[in-house]
């Protein structure tokens, strides 16, 4: 009952913060496009519950050819091969920068909440191939729907390594429970407020 309770709540306040940011997102959407060259969106492949790969919707806040020049980034990778996170990463926008620290470039994930591909609270999602890498253990985080916010984000967004994000992301599945999720998203914002004034190399 209560993950059927989870859903109803994804579908409608996913729809109402829809609604009430399309301002927000419209001018996000024009600062993107004026800012560098490229799509607004990036729709990268990411794997959901069950291992089902899904597009997920973001603002665009790298230069276009970012994935590209991965390659000659990686040796500044400090998330390992499970998770890249780059200090000072070249290839973020001017824009970019910002709406990365805010997580105001995720706020188009709200179309893959409401179409129930992810959930407002749960696992970052990952990629392809960033999946093929899970040990046995670490497939439990494919158990539930993936969230635009979750543990990791609200108590550990400055930690780079994967062992932790996935333990944090381990205790919200063995431990949920939707006053867990009201926590979560009612510590969202201020996480989001709080990375406002950081410089740009911090991670995120």
């Amino acid at each position: 009952m209560q993950r059927r309770v989870k859903r109803a709540l994804d579908v409608a306040l996913g729809s109402v913060l829809l609604a009430a940011l399309s301002p927000l997102l419209a001018l996000v959407a024009a600062g993107v496009r004026l800012d560098s060259p490229g799509p607004v969106l990036f729709v990268p492949p990411r794997v959901g519950r069950n291992g089902r790969v899904f597009r997920m919707y973001k603002f665009r806040t790298m230069c276009a050819d970012a994935e590209a020049r991965l390659p000659q980034l990686a040796h500044l990778n400090v998330g390992g091969a499970h998770l890249i996170r780059i200090r000072n990463d070249p290839r973020v926008t001017r824009l970019g920068s910002f709406l990365r620290r805010t997580s105001l470039d995720e706020l188009p994930q709200l179309v893959n909440v409401v179409k129930g591909e992810m959930s407002l609270v749960g696992p970052r999602p990952q990629s392809p191939d960033e999946v093929a890498l899970y040990s046995e253990g670490q497939r439990e985080r494919l158990t539930v729907p993936p969230g635009m916010t979750g543990l990791w984000q609200v108590t550990a967004r400055d930690e780079p390594r994967f062992d932790e994000w996935v333990r944090l992301d381990l205790q919200y599945i063995q431990q949920w429970s939707l006053p867990l999720d009201f926590k979560i998203l009612l510590k969202t914002p201020a996480v989001m407020l709080r990375t406002i004034g950081r410089s740009t190399g911090d991670l995120n």
